[in-house]
């Protein structure tokens, strides 16, 4: 389960260095295979490879004859890359997919239960203020009932 968000720092080489409390589980969940792709929000998503090879097969047997199906396997798909982290616990961020998340030097690594999100620092002040500009509007269908 990871959970919890947290500011990190990309390197000059383009590296994240995973927080050492979601290392160990990282590895455990995938023997240290990760995916790293885009995410239609603007942000990266990184998964275990055992939790992202269901979605990617979901996604990839949809028609590719309908334009929001193959757009969604472009995206998801098409930008997905196997990563493995280095000795040192850090993840390379292809080039590629930090000029489409648009990030800078600093990065926001949130935990989504089964994965992370990666977002830049402006990517990630935007959701925030997002969220609180719903007002009396914040919980979907399905958690209206949700008591904190």
């Amino acid at each position: 389960m990871f959970q919890g968000a947290a500011a990190l720092s990309l390197d000059a080489k383009g590296r994240l260095a995973i927080p050492a409390r979601h290392r160990e589980a990282l590895v455990a969940a995938s023997a240290g295979q990760l995916v790293l792709t885009a995410h239609p929000h603007r942000c990266l998503l990184l998964y275990p490879a055992s939790a992202w090879e269901p979605i990617r097969d979901k996604v990839l047997a949809a028609s590719s004859l309908n334009l929001q199906a193959a757009a969604i396997k472009r995206l998801l798909v098409g930008n997905a890359r196997e990563e493995t982290m280095d000795s040192a616990g850090r993840l390379l961020v292809a080039p590629e997919l930090r000029q489409f998340a648009q990030f800078e030097k600093q990065v926001w690594l949130v935990g989504q239960g089964s994965h992370f999100e990666i977002w830049s620092d402006s990517g990630w002040q935007k959701q925030q203020e997002v969220f609180f500009a719903m007002g009396d509007q914040l919980l979907p269908p399905g958690l209206e009932d949700l008591a904190l």
